[in-house]
């Protein structure tokens, strides 16, 4: 895959992400939830029954062939506060779930980088065991001659296996990447994703430290989340409050009474069909200590978010400064690696050269090669800390997926 396909794919089914969701779906359902008491909730039933004597009433209403009751609240100021509060709460699922994608995009580029990195060294690797498999050959061939110490042939034996390790070692890292990549994407950990070969994306970033800080702040979603928090405390707050104001409920209630019950003989006037619409009022006179200790619960709550929030602000400029500092620390490394790869690769040359003349011995090009892979090696790692600096920053300023979705 490449990297764009891989994170594309780890947004639509990584399970962090379908948790997420869920949770988010839930808040949701919680908003229905609290708008409950001011639908209109109808209950329709039957109150039967036969009659002896007076007609009494039964759970408080008169026996009827049908009855049907209907509640809902018009007037409750604690419930609307929680209708808001739940809300709120809704919101800050949906932002949560926005850091979630944010931070398996990130996780996602990270791991493809770590794969990507494995590959190249592990290649180089090969190579470095392959050269000095050469080197030991012609040692031996100089023990052979009596042009060498056999101390010398165990030094090179030792170098190529300490080589081969290496390259074993290298290439369980790659598959342990390749393996951690696959489930970051979603898919099971018999998996592995490889990572096409392509060149480094130029990426672009905030043209200063402050303007970074600037633009990490407007779209940081955890001073979203902590924003939202607090203002769904604030709802609370005011909601405990609320219990002691008023609140009315609309009444309706309907009855079909039958004529076995005896009714003509003990009323004037008997109606079958009988109806009331009407509203209910309550004040609370005395709400008790609960209102006012849910109430400074509230506020108490309000508070530590507010320090969270002061304490992210810190985080933030303190991630950003030094974010800043490793890209421009990783630039200046991958520039000595570069040119320490130059003079290297010279060398080769060099030796290449003066061995076409008869000057140099192809142990002196092997050993040269060696020494030229492992200024690769060094140069790879420089643009690997280069690339994962970039990332980095991207990710503190909110513009890791819109970058990686300009990726070809």
């Amino acid at each position: 895959m490449t990297l764009r396909q891989a994170v594309e794919t780890a947004l639509k089914q990584n399970s962090d992400i379908m948790l997420s969701r869920l949770d988010e779906d839930k808040a949701a359902q919680a908003v229905r939830l609290a708008r409950d008491p001011f639908v209109p909730r109808i209950v329709v039933g039957s109150g039967l029954a036969y009659t002896n004597g007076f007609p009494m009433s039964i759970e408080g209403s008169a026996p009827s062939v049908l009855q049907a009751n209907a509640v809902a609240s018009i007037f409750n100021r604690q419930q609307s506060l929680a209708v808001s509060q739940a809300k709120e709460d809704a919101r800050g699922a949906t932002l949560s779930t926005e850091g979630k994608r944010a931070e398996v995009a990130f996780r996602t580029a990270s791991l493809y980088l770590d794969a990507g990195r494995a590959v190249r060294i592990g290649e180089l690797a090969r190579k470095d065991a392959a050269s000095l498999q050469q080197v030991l050959e012609s040692v031996r061939a100089q023990v052979r001659e009596g042009r060498a110490l056999p101390l010398a042939e165990k030094q090179a034996a030792y170098n190529v296996a300490r080589a081969a390790a290496l390259a074993d070692g290298l290439a369980d890292d790659r598959a342990a990447a390749e393996t951690s990549l696959a489930v970051a994407l979603g898919l099971s950990a018999e998996d592995r994703i490889v990572p096409l070969e392509e060149d480094a994306p130029a990426l672009a970033l905030p043209d200063s430290e402050e303007l970074a800080f600037q633009t990490a702040i407007q779209s940081n979603l955890d001073l979203r989340q902590l924003d939202s928090q607090i203002a769904s405390k604030q709802l609370e707050m005011r909601g405990q409050k609320a219990a002691r104001l008023p609140h009315a409920d609309l009444v309706a209630q309907y009855g079909m009474l039958a004529k076995f019950n005896n009714y003509e003989e003990y009323f004037q006037r008997f109606q079958r069909n009988n109806g009331q619409l009407g509203v209910s009022l309550q004040w609370p006179l005395f709400a008790g200590p609960g209102v006012s200790a849910q109430a400074a619960r509230a506020t108490a709550d309000i508070a530590r978010l507010e320090i969270e929030r002061a304490n992210t602000l810190n985080r933030i400029r303190s991630d950003v400064q030094a974010s800043f500092r490793e890209v421009q620390k990783a630039g200046t490394l991958a520039e000595v690696a570069r040119l320490d790869l130059d003079v290297a690769r010279e060398q080769l040359s060099v030796n290449l050269a003066q061995m076409q003349e008869g000057r140099a011995n192809l142990r002196q090009v092997e050993e040269s090669r060696i020494v030229e892979n492992d200024k690769w090696i060094a140069f790879y790692d420089a643009q690997y800390a280069i690339e994962r600096s970039r990332w980095n920053v991207l990710r503190l300023t909110g513009q890791l997926t819109e970058a990686i979705e300009k990726l070809p």
